[in-house]
């Protein structure tokens, strides 16, 4: 009897395991790439699943790379070209990228934020299927070593672990003792300069100061409280302004004043005209509105927009807004801060018989969308009418719903009586905030014939 015959492994050679590239033509690649470059959402979704190494352009490949240590070191893309600029030359200065291909790099980033990065759930679908199918067949490798030993307990878990892959639909994990030491780097690239403010400015540096973000939190929902006809659309507007004169993308939707109307206030905010009087000052206006637009650059110098939608009362839904901001995400338009004017005559996405529940639902939503697109959302609401007759309007004033002041990050009113009216000043009450000490007032003066909210901080009241 002839000795058995040894058993034939069939474990492949090294070069087999090697990384494989994007199945993807090199258009899907490039959305891909755009996506990681710009879009803090589509990296917490694909966290874990992406490697440079997939792409088959070598730019591309260092682009992502680049991208991708950043966003595990910050939780989040970089803001712009500006970022991307000096993360290239940290990289020149280190050897990192060779001089070679530093102009490529750079050519290559500004076509990359002129990509559609429309479609991100079903890029982030495909990038997810691709990553099972490379989990699978290395783990159908690992198995095969444990087959050789008899380890089926080993093979199934290998297995599972590989089907298993997908998604991060569980929310961005954070763990707090490991991450501290990312949590000082960014402390201290704040503090050096090397990151902007995560806040869009109010427009006003004593405001900002008194803010956690120093302005308007992304991913937070602020809410301006005040009674009808305290100048909430006016105080929307000042703010959507300032943040576009400060190189924002500003998307302004409109449910109560028609897009003629807030055009007018802008101009008249702008030009400083009084709103009656700009008919006599036509030329005037014009020019100064569009030297103002030539002067609102972003940090890669182009030039950020203000984008205004009107809509009947009561017919948008958050869901509708997100559709928008996709739309415009298609044609490389990035929002920095959205503004509802206001979340109170916005559509519930399912409409029930309880007026509070309908709310919630808006606000709750619309919070949402400020998480998931990393931007700030700035809206306004009616306090009721005690408040109307309060000297300070309160957080518990607000009208209808109390959820809103749970909900929003920062909730603050309006104040004035009549003689403050008149002396053409006003008093903000921090009434809430998830971040930061509230319940103190300021002070400021206003021009609202001029559609000014602000004209000046006068300090503490």
């Amino acid at each position: 009897m002839s000795a058995a015959a040894p058993a034939l492994s069939v474990v492949p050679a090294a070069e087999e395991t090697a990384v494989e590239k994007f199945n993807f033509d090199g258009e899907f690649q490039a959305r891909i790439a755009a996506l990681t470059l710009r879009d803090t959402t589509f990296n917490q979704l694909v966290d874990g699943l992406l490697d440079a190494a997939y792409f088959e352009s070598e730019i591309e490949s260092y682009l992502v790379g680049t991208a991708l240590r950043y966003y595990g070191k910050y939780k989040k893309a970089p803001s712009g070209l500006g970022i991307y600029g000096m993360l290239i030359r940290e990289d020149l200065d280190s050897k990192v990228l060779p001089k070679a291909l530093a102009a490529a790099a750079v050519g290559r980033i500004k076509e990359l934020f002129e990509v559609d990065i429309s479609d991100r759930d079903f890029v982030v679908d495909q990038v997810a299927t691709f990553a099972r199918h490379q989990a699978v067949q290395e783990a159908m490798y690992k198995a095969i070593h444990k087959l050789d030993k008899k380890d089926f307990d080993g093979i199934a878990t290998v297995m599972r672990q590989a089907l298993d892959v997908g998604a991060n639909m569980d929310g961005d994990e954070y763990d707090f003792a490991v991450m501290v030491d990312n949590r000082t780097g960014v402390r201290l690239d704040r503090a050096a300069g090397k990151l902007p403010p995560m806040g869009i400015t109010t427009g006003y540096k004593p405001i900002d100061e008194l803010l956690y973000h120093k302005g308007w939190g992304r991913k937070e929902l602020s809410v301006i409280l005040g009674g009808a006809k305290a100048g909430k659309t006016t105080a929307l507007i000042d703010f959507g302004i300032n943040a576009w004169a400060s190189g924002k993308n500003v998307l302004y939707a409109s449910l109560e004043v028609g897009r003629d109307v807030i055009a007018d206030r802008m101009d008249a905010n702008i030009s400083a005209q009084a709103m009656m009087e700009m008919h006599h000052h036509t030329h005037d206006v014009r020019a100064k509105v569009a030297d103002f637009a030539m002067k609102a650059l972003r940090a890669d110098g182009t030039n950020a927009v203000f984008k205004i939608h009107e809509f009947p009362t009561g017919s948008l839904k958050v869901s509708d807004l997100r559709r928008l901001i996709e739309r415009y995400r298609s044609k490389g338009i990035v929002f920095d801060l959205v503004v509802v004017d206001y979340a109170d005559l916005m559509m519930p996405e399912r409409h029930t018989d309880s007026a509070v529940e309908n709310s919630k639902s808006i606000y709750v939503d619309l919070r949402g969308l400020a998480i998931r697109e990393e931007l700030a959302v700035l809206t306004a609401t009616q306090s009721n009418r005690n408040g109307i007759n309060a000297h300070i309007i309160k957080a518990e004033h607000v009208a209808d719903d109390f959820n809103k002041i749970r909900i929003a990050d920062i909730v603050i009113s309006i104040n004035r009586t009549d003689e403050e009216r008149a002396a053409g000043k006003c008093r903000l009450y921090f009434a809430a905030s998830r971040n930061q000490g509230g319940e103190f007032t300021i002070e400021i003066e206003q021009a609202l014939d001029r559609m000014k909210f602000i004209t000046r901080v006068l300090g503490f009241v």
